[in-house]
């Protein structure tokens, strides 16, 4: 699988018919970009909204960042990520990971405390999960929805590697000692292409102020040296945790966030254009391809 150096992460989509959606994956296709990475929340679900991409593009890999391990059991996962490696070999990558308890505990009713040890006897289920179908002829990925270093070391020994979200250069030199050399490291980094400081931050904030409730998220900023102060109101995450997760201003600086991740042994920078509104952001892909790829 050949995920290349820059991908595209996005929400957009679930605000949009699925028919724009996929005229925009095959934007993306023929801009050059290499992946697409979909999330998972309240909204479409991410393994059908990758097979509805899939199906009109020809080149581009299609990743999930993440699917959500307490939404489907381990053999629906493996069946899914089976059916979709065969029938588009090489072009669909399998991001799990354990979401956080507003999404698991508090919506699904599901038992949110023990989603490491969870974590590891899923992905062992679905190695046994029998599959009674014409299957893919190789192993398919998978990658993990990994912050901190058990989660990391578990992408490593089950999985081809870590998409850690909402984080930094420092962190993604941090995995990558954690992982090794051989493991996969793809990060998510938010970008907005916006010079105004006060109009980025604002859009910035809005970005990130539903992580700033999550309990895995702050244990990774303060592992990463934030504190209690850059959040005390989540909605009005402090200017310094701000510019930490979202990398703002022109082409320029764009760029040179992604290049730190790839410098801090990132292998693949998922990239999710911010706009401040539930626009796809073709224009800001477009602008951004001549440099990112």
């Amino acid at each position: 699988m050949e995920l290349g150096r820059v991908g595209i992460w996005t929400t957009a989509f679930d605000r949009h018919p699925s028919r724009e959606a996929q005229a925009a994956a095959h934007e993306l296709e023929e801009l050059g970009y290499p992946a697409i990475w979909l999330n998972e929340a309240i909204g479409r679900d991410p393994l059908v909204m990758a097979a509805l991409l899939l199906a009109v593009t020809s080149r581009i890999t299609v990743a999930t960042g993440i699917a959500n391990i307490y939404a489907r059991d381990a053999m629906t996962a493996a069946a899914a990520q089976k059916t979709l490696a065969e029938a588009y070999p090489d072009r669909f990558l399998l991001g799990l990971g354990v979401s956080s308890p507003a999404l698991v505990a508090k919506l699904r009713g599901h038992d949110y405390s023990r989603p490491l040890s969870y974590m590891r006897s899923y992905l062992d289920a679905m190695d046994r999960a029998p599959f009674n179908a014409v299957g893919p002829t190789k192993p398919p990925a998978r990658v993990l929805g990994a912050l901190g270093p058990k989660m990391l070391k578990l992408a490593a020994s089950h999985a081809n590697g870590a998409h850690p979200y909402l984080t930094t250069p420092e962190h993604t030199h941090m995995s990558r000692e954690i992982l090794g050399s051989e493991a996969w490291l793809a990060p998510e980094q938010k970008v907005l292409l916006e010079t105004d400081p006060s109009v980025a931050r604002a859009i910035g904030r809005s970005a990130i102020s539903y992580y700033l409730r999550a309990p895995g998220y702050l244990a990774n900023l303060r592992r990463l040296g934030f504190d209690d102060d850059d959040w005390a109101d989540p909605t009005a995450a402090s200017d310094r945790l701000v510019d930490a997760m979202v990398a703002w201003g022109g082409v320029d600086e764009i760029v040179n966030r992604v290049r730190e991740h790839h410098d801090a042994g990132a292998d693949h920078v998922a990239v999710q254009v911010l706009r401040g509104d539930q626009e796809i952001p073709l224009a800001e892909w477009r602008e951004l391809a001549p440099a990112l790829l």
